[in-house]
């Protein structure tokens, strides 16, 4: 059992829900989901949170497209490798089946499959919302022991019914992720990700001054995560350089595939994510997606355009054109353009991990986020909310990596988003992070005599009842 985030894989046969399920324990809705069989046909990857004993526990979880066995469309070709390739990295199965069209064909040929792996693995029965345990639901669920997979389990991934069972039962015997490198006082963790062939080996030994990594003009060199301890400017860092993989499918289609889970994992480690895109290439969707799941974590990021130094300047103001249209993360991440071949820009790029790593882990002390609170309510006030004001009374740090503030006052939910990212800028600038996402949560706080019973003096009741006599009259 690995020492990273455990990986759940999603697979079973078109439209039982698994992007429902993906959805669900994402807590997002990046898979697509429509009652059209085949829609999903690549993998989809993200990052779920669950609460297990009162502590946070993360994984990864990869939806998959539906598995088809009989039939001959390349398409369901193409999602059966693509499926494949997730369940070999899978530390734990779910098999998906549906509780109302009842056992298929297909579902016997996918679990006879799945036997063969030896992987952990969970029969789940969906869309059983609105059946009783025993009668109905029991009926659904008995239909799937011939499967031979062990004990069905019923649960809805729309209503989410069983869903939290689930995960406390398959993620309970898996160990805490360890931070790896945690003994070293003061290490920055810089995880550099990005796609196949972009230049992060040769980043790496650029910066350590060593071709610790096997760099080469050619994907799929980097197979595996690896970690590189050294110092820099009397600073102690573990790069870690994630794989990148490019495969040919049946299309005969060149397809490049970066190892998601491996990239997760880094990420999830880090303290600073160097993002690195190839200066030469169209820096476009899949560049994006990276740094949404950068951002997603929290992570402080800085975007290296490398390959600078082979283009001509009509080039370099097409590609920055490109970096500012393409790239909505851009308003905190800084960008810069290097090579790392032969090595100019590197060293800005480490000064701005330091500055980021800085960042991320300041403390911010209350009486000045208050006043900086304060401040800024008295240069913009929040509008008011059916004629009533928005009082924001003071402000205090919740956490770091990523630094996150939390803002007490009244009405906090009817502020708009341009009035929040408004005090995040305020905060940002004054306190000078950079590289990092700033999160602000805003907590309304009860009324302190909303349960308390008001009670009279005896002077007071006399003239209670005083008044009482003459409204009478």
């Amino acid at each position: 059992m690995q020492s990273g985030l455990p990986v759940l894989v999603l697979v079973g046969r078109p439209n039982v829900g698994k992007s429902t399920l993906f959805n669900r324990l994402t807590g997002t809705r990046d898979a697509l989901v429509a009652d059209y069989v085949g829609l999903t046909r690549d993998r989809q990857y993200g990052r779920g949170v669950t609460e297990i004993d009162g502590e946070e526990r993360s994984f990864i979880v990869v939806d998959t497209g539906g598995l088809m066995p009989e039939s001959s469309d390349p398409l369901a070709a193409l999602a059966e490798e693509q499926a494949q390739l997730a369940l070999e990295e899978a530390d734990h199965i779910f098999f998906l089946t549906d509780g109302i069209a009842g056992r298929h064909g297909s579902d016997e040929a996918i679990a006879s499959r799945l036997r063969k792996l030896g992987k952990p693995l969970t029969l789940l029965v969906n869309k059983t919302e609105g059946k009783a345990r025993g009668g109905a639901r029991g009926i659904a669920v008995s239909d799937f022991y011939a499967l031979g997979l062990g004990e069905p389990e019923p649960i809805s991934a729309e209503h989410g019914d069983g869903v939290p069972t689930l995960l406390r039962r398959v993620l309970g015997p898996f160990p805490k992720p360890e931070i790896e490198a945690a003994e070293v006082p003061g290490e920055v963790r810089v995880a550099i990700v990005g796609r196949p062939n972009v230049g992060k080996s040769t980043l790496v030994n650029r910066l350590v001054g060593d071709e610790r990594v096997v760099a080469a003009d050619r994907p799929g060199t980097t197979r595996d995560a690896i970690r590189v301890p050294f110092e820099y400017e009397g600073n102690a860092y573990t790069l870690i350089d994630t794989a990148g993989i490019r495969r040919r499918s049946r299309v005969e289609e060149v397809i490049e595939k970066f190892s998601i889970v491996k990239t997760l994992q880094a990420i999830e480690s880090a303290h600073v994510v160097i993002v690195v895109v190839d200066a030469h290439n169209d820096v476009g969707e899949q560049d994006a997606r990276l740094m949404g799941l950068v951002a997603q974590r929290g992570r402080a990021m800085i975007l290296a355009v490398n390959k600078w130094d082979g283009l001509d300047p009509g080039e370099r103001e097409q590609t920055k054109y490109k970096v500012s249209l393409k790239m909505p993360f851009l308003d905190y991440t800084p960008v810069h353009y290097i090579s790392a071949r032969h090595g100019s820009g590197v060293g800005v790029v480490m000064r701005d991990v330091k500055v980021a790593y800085d960042s991320t882990m300041k403390d911010l002390p209350t009486p000045e986020l208050t006043r900086i609170l304060e401040r800024s309510v008295d240069r913009h006030a929040p509008p008011a909310v059916l004629g009533r004001r928005i009082k924001l009374r003071y402000a205090h740090q919740g956490g770091s990596n990523p630094p996150q503030i939390v803002v007490h006052g009244n009405q906090t939910d009817k502020l708009p988003v341009t009035y929040k990212r408004y005090l995040a800028n305020e905060f940002r600038n004054h306190f000078e992070l950079k590289g990092v996402p700033l999160v602000l949560s805003f907590k309304t706080g009860d009324n302190p005599f909303k349960d308390k019973k008001n009670v009279l003096t005896g002077r007071q009741i006399k003239k209670k009842q005083r008044a009482m006599r003459h409204f009478k009259k």
